[in-house]
């Protein structure tokens, strides 16, 4: 009897325990519930828009996005305090596998749009055009030209990481020369108040000229010229239009990815679904970034005058 007993309460004390660590189940479905996502404070405008439409058309959804360094919603990721990451970094094999073995759960990875990192200077600034050479010795600390740089955080930022990967190609930059502001509009407004000064920003905070609020940045700052990458005339600079990020004629273009953790038909993959869709690409396109999952088609015109037939 008392061997019974122990073996009762053996059982009951298991399936406590397991009902204690069991987690909890998602409530969320493809069309209402709440989610929380993290995504690189870099593209805040654009998303800000595809969050806005989504939950136009799904009411009972909320998607609440935090805003943040791209290292940091990497950290998220890791210690599952976010269901999904927006960067500029795709989760490669191994690191998904890494993911999946720390979490149980198998990420998933694909392109959204493509952006580009704008230089941005004063408007009364003596220099709106540099090579890439100037920009490696700007952040180097050997430039001769007049300035210093501004970006949004000295370390964790995908800026910060761009110019040390694409730009400088693995090298450090010299912090001495660096200033480091809370985030990409206090970028745009440091430059406005400095013209000694260049700044780094995604150029979904500046280059959209049907934006009123960005509009109004850039009658305080101005867009650097740079050179064109496979331009058939040498010494051709330009800046990061949407065509040019397109043909990948401006040096700083860089990609937009989701990164997902969702077993279940959530709310995650249908924010992703819209997103992708015709109508989530066309908000990326009217972004004046460049979507990553329709085709964008470019066509030459020639428009021919004909005079009126008199009779």
């Amino acid at each position: 009897m008392v061997k019974r007993f122990a073996a009762f309460v053996s059982i009951l004390f298991i399936g406590f325990v397991s009902c204690k660590t069991k987690k909890p189940q998602p409530t969320d479905t493809g069309t209402a519930g709440t989610i929380h996502i993290s995504v690189d404070e870099a593209f805040k405008p654009i998303l800000e828009e595809q969050i806005k439409v989504f939950e136009s058309a799904y009411p009972k959804a909320k998607i609440i996005a935090e805003y943040k360094p791209e290292a940091e919603c990497w950290n998220d990721l890791l210690n599952d305090s976010t269901r999904m990451v927006i960067v500029t970094k795709k989760l490669t094999t191994r690191e998904a596998r890494y993911y999946s073995d720390s979490l149980g759960l198998y990420p998933k990875s694909e392109l959204l749009a493509r952006d580009a990192v704008a230089l941005v200077v004063n408007r009364n600034a003596v220099d709106s055009v540099f090579t890439k050479e100037d920009v490696q010795q700007l952040l180097l600390g050997t430039s001769k030209k007049p300035y210093k740089l501004v970006f949004d955080g000295v370390k964790a930022t995908s800026s910060v990481r761009y110019a040390i990967d694409s730009i400088l190609k693995g090298k450090m930059f010299n912090t001495s020369v660096i200033t480091a502001a809370k985030n990409s509009r206090d970028v745009i407004e440091y430059i406005a108040a400095n013209p000694g000064y260049v700044g780094f920003v995604g150029v979904s905070w500046i280059g959209n000229p049907e934006d009123v609020d960005q509009l109004e940045m850039l009658k305080k700052v101005r867009i650097a010229w740079l050179p064109c990458d496979s331009c058939d005339e040498a010494g051709t600079f330009t800046k990061p239009w949407q065509e040019e990020i397109l043909t990948k004629r401006y040096p700083y273009s860089r990609e937009i990815y989701y990164v997902l953790k969702e077993n279940h038909a959530g709310l995650g993959k249908a924010f992703i679904n819209f997103m992708n869709s015709d109508r989530g690409q066309l908000i990326f396109r009217r972004g004046y970034l460049v979507p990553g999952r329709r085709i964008y088609i470019m066509r030459e015109t020639q428009l021919k005058l004909v005079k009126p037939v008199t009779q």
